[in-house]
């Protein structure tokens, strides 16, 4: 019995591993991680894409090269050229038509996109929506059927500090890539890469050419877009964030209704953070919740009966740390229907009723390219509005009207014109509208006095015509 037993401990020495290997399957269990990440991968990574944008921008030619005697004797080496710039990041493939989620910022300027698929295709894309506020995008493949590989969308409220996750896509170029790591934080805000300041942070490695990319869990479903880290090497230091899923739907949506944009509710008032010292003030146990600095009139916060000084410290029963945080609870709602704010009041808490609409554009835009000899030539002008506020986050604007756009290259730009600046005065003309604006620069001017708003700071300067 003794030689069986040792014969038989021969036989299982000497047997491959792999015939005990049991079939890869997608992990169901956190005790499951232990086989291989390998089935979540084979699962998710037909639906990451490679993004390659670029432009060709033109740099203007010499005035001296317009002389035909100087040509003659120098050539036309120096006049005008061109040069292509180049962004390269990732994508998440969410619809069989082809439509694809990304970065506004890694096609931010660019007019020429191409996607790259993992099984090696390739296709032009156009891009069907843009969402700086989100910094989110939408791109379509062009004449590549209907049937592409989708990455399935999960719930970014549904994950937990310490769930694992895998982040895919195309660091610094070298091709798809998969890292793993942890949850690190769930509510991330005053990171500053959107509006939305309101991350799922990840100690899994993300590098430059990730953003895009998909954060997956361990079911294979979308839970983030890969945004952003905190680097002081230019590498991973384990600080990457991720806009939620829950906000990518409401991108995805819009795109899919045909809009160009999309279309938000409005609370109609402004929020701060609550710093210890207020919360001292209100009687509040901890310094939580966003804190009404001011009210639209007629807008929907006065209409739910919100008043200033009040705290938000809920929406829809889930807790809200701060301002950034009531924005995204908010944000990824549809317009329609209500939202319940939990607000404390007098060291009391009250539910009110906020009415989900968008913000209005009253005045109209009226958009205006300046054409004409002025420090405004080529920048395009916009009426302001509840609706533009909110689009282009002006706190605090209210007179004037706001540059929507400044073409590279242009006169506009070489001064140093900047979008989102409130056009106030010119040569001491009050600026009211767009078509203020248009007849102040229409005449030439040995000079021009400007009065702008940047930043929430007036600026009076003195330009030469």
């Amino acid at each position: 019995m003794f030689r069986s037993a040792i014969f038989a401990l021969a036989i299982l020495a000497l047997t491959p591993l792999s015939a005990f290997a049991a079939e890869k399957i997608v992990p169901q269990s956190p005790a499951e991680v232990r086989l291989s990440f390998a089935p979540v991968v084979k699962k998710v990574r037909p639906a990451v894409v490679n993004v390659y944008a670029s432009r060709i921008e033109t740099r203007p030619q010499n005035p001296l090269f317009d002389d035909p005697i100087f040509r003659h004797f120098f050539g036309d080496q120096g006049g005008g050229s061109a040069r292509v710039a180049q962004s390269l990041g990732s994508g998440v493939i969410v619809d069989r038509s082809g439509l694809i989620v990304t970065n506004n910022h890694v096609i931010e300027g660019m007019n020429d996109v191409k996607v790259a698929l993992a099984d090696h295709r390739e296709f032009e894309a156009k891009i069907v929506l843009r969402d700086p506020r989100s910094d989110l995008a939408v791109l379509k493949i062009k004449d590549g059927g209907d049937d592409f590989p989708v990455l399935e969308l999960g719930d970014s409220d549904a994950i937990e500090v310490g769930d694992f996750v895998l982040a895919i896509g195309n660091p610094f170029g070298v091709g798809q890539t998969v890292t793993q790591g942890i949850v690190s934080a769930t509510a991330r805000t005053q990171i500053g890469a959107s509006d939305y300041g309101f991350f799922i942070q990840t100690d899994a490695a993300i590098n430059p050419g990730n953003s895009g990319g998909a954060l997956v869990d361990l079911e294979g479903k979308l839970i983030g877009i890969n945004s952003e880290i905190i680097s002081r090497s230019g590498g991973s230091m384990g600080l990457g964030f991720a806009i939620p899923v829950n906000m990518v739907k409401s991108v995805i949506a819009a795109a899919k209704g045909g809009d160009r944009m999309v279309r938000r509710p409005w609370l109609g008032a402004s929020l701060q953070n609550v710093t210890q010292d207020i919360a001292e003030s209100l009687g509040l146990d901890k310094p939580i919740g966003a804190l009404v600095a001011t009210i639209a009139e007629g807008g929907p916060a006065a209409e739910a009966g919100l008043k200033r000084g009040d705290v938000i410290v809920a929406v829809d029963g889930v807790e809200v740390d701060d301002s950034g945080g009531v924005g995204f609870r908010l944000g990824v709602k549809p317009l329609g229907g209500d939202a319940r704010l939990g607000v404390v009041r007098g060291g009391k808490t009250i539910d009110l009723t906020l009415r989900l609409m968008a913000a209005p554009e009253k005045p109209p835009r009226d958009p205006v390219k300046i054409k004409t000899r002025s420090p405004f030539e080529g920048a395009t002008l916009v009426n302001i509005s509840p609706a533009v506020i909110e689009d282009m986050s002006l706190e605090g604007a209210s007179k004037g009207v706001v540059v929507a756009e400044v073409e590279d290259g242009s006169t506009a730009a070489q001064v140093g014109v900047q979008k989102g600046d409130i056009v106030l005065a010119i040569n001491g003309q009050k600026i009211e509208s767009t078509r203020d604006g248009e007849r102040a620069t229409a005449a030439r001017a040995n000079y021009w006095r400007l009065v702008i708003q940047r930043g929430g700071q007036v600026i009076q300067t003195v330009i030469g015509g």
